[in-house]
């Protein structure tokens, strides 16, 4: 008995030992092979968008910090034909009586198409037609990015004070923007319409949030999927982000200075993206606060659900390792 004891102790030890050097040999790959910036890329194409109207291609005004407009929307969209024109009618009604009420509510709406290979740029071309380019833009990326890099991308090609990027889908409600907007009041104590050039200058995240709809969810779902669901909310908990309930959620709100600190920080280009975006802004010590929102599922998502919650998770764990390791750092203001 002693000997298996002894034996088996010998097996953990020594497994226990092995663990612990492939786990440093894994960190000083990492940290020999990871860039500690993010390198971002665009094409000379992807610097610029088309206006349908006149047939030419006029520059986005990348990087710019300063805004000329009080509200940017990023519609990140990859293979979008279906669902995109429902989120665009409501998304576009709903600003322009924003305007009717209040002529300073000045706004664009940024649609991204992710290297989409149906008719989603040339739907998009229509609504840039119908609603001229100075409100409707089209970014067309190639090769595909993942939601990630495209919504970065169009992120820093804005001219917002402040920044919302929302899911082409439509399954958020968009006149809850009103919310949104009445949180980012609270944590600048700034009305974004009256002063833009002030709210700008602040560092402020607003995240929707369909956690008050998790109890509606786990009934429809699988035992498997709910595990699964529990198990990467609890990844989240651990490894990246405490204190926001839903982190997935497409519906958020940044003011300009957050918005380009943040995203100019990202490595992350797939799904989870928003992760490390709420990361970085908790390490930069950036105000958020949480707001639940009219959430519906849509038909025609494109997460596989099983591969890509695997596939998140394991992104969770290597985002907190990267920065645990400084094999990611943050660029700050300042730098």
């Amino acid at each position: 008995m002693d000997t298996l004891f002894s034996f088996l102790y010998a097996v953990i030890l020594y497994g226990f030992v092995l663990a612990v050097v492939l786990f440093l040999l894994v960190c000083i790959a990492l940290k020999k092979l990871s860039r500690p910036y993010p390198n971002i890329v665009r094409s000379e194409k992807e610097k610029s968008f088309l206006d349908p109207v006149d047939n030419r291609r006029i520059k986005f005004p990348i990087d710019e910090v300063k805004s000329s407009l009080v509200l940017s929307v990023v519609v990140p969209a990859y293979n979008e034909e279906s669902r995109l024109s429902v989120m665009l009618d409501e998304c576009l009604e709903y600003l322009g009586k924003r305007k009717l009420e209040n002529s300073a509510f000045t706004y664009e709406v940024i649609v991204v198409s992710d290297g989409s290979t149906d008719g989603t740029v040339q739907l998009a071309q229509t609504y840039s037609r119908q609603f001229t380019p100075e409100i409707v833009r089209v970014l067309e990326l190639d090769p595909n990015r993942g939601k990630g890099g495209a919504v970065r991308l169009g992120v820093l090609s804005t001219r917002g004070s402040v920044v919302l990027f929302a899911d082409a889908d439509g399954a958020t409600k968009f006149e809850d923007f009103e919310k949104l907007e009445q949180s980012l009041l609270e944590l600048t104590k700034i009305e974004f319409v009256k002063s833009p050039e002030k709210v700008e200058q602040e560092l402020a995240i607003v995240c929707g949030s369909r956690a008050h709809l998790e109890d509606e969810a786990i009934a429809s779902r699988s035992i498997f999927r709910t595990i699964l669901m529990h198990g990467f909310h609890f990844l989240v908990w651990l490894f990246a982000v405490r204190g926001i309930r839903d982190t997935q959620c497409g519906f958020k709100l940044l003011t300009r200075a957050a918005a380009l600190q943040c995203f100019s920080n990202i490595h992350i280009e797939r799904w989870a993206f928003d992760v490390e975006l709420l990361y970085i802004a908790q390490r930069i010590k950036i105000p958020i606060s949480e707001i639940a929102v009219r959430w519906t599922e849509v038909d025609g998502s494109k997460i596989v659900p099983v591969w890509s919650w695997l596939q998140m998770g394991r992104d969770l764990f290597l985002i907190w390792l990267r920065y645990f390791i400084g094999a990611w750092r943050l660029k700050t203001k300042e730098d």
